[in-house]
């Protein structure tokens, strides 16, 4: 069990994406040789990929899925 439900889930997920729409717009600036940077897009990402993965096998139910191999 992952310790949240598809709802909790859900929720980070779209906290996730909104983070992503929110610093499309430019993360970063540079004045001089100085570079300030406002988010980390790649964080974002895995955090959108992590909830993502997390969504779709509560979704699914849960749990491990066990696979047979073919004879």
């Amino acid at each position: 069990m992952a310790g949240y439900t598809l709802a909790q889930a859900q929720e980070h997920l779209a906290a996730w994406l909104a983070a992503d729409l929110a610093v499309a717009g430019g993360q970063s600036y540079t004045i001089g040789q100085r570079t300030l940077t406002r988010a980390n897009a790649a964080e974002i990402r895995n955090n959108i990929m992590h909830w993502n993965r997390q969504v779709a096998q509560l979704s699914r139910g849960g749990g491990l899925r066990v696979t047979y191999p073919t004879v």
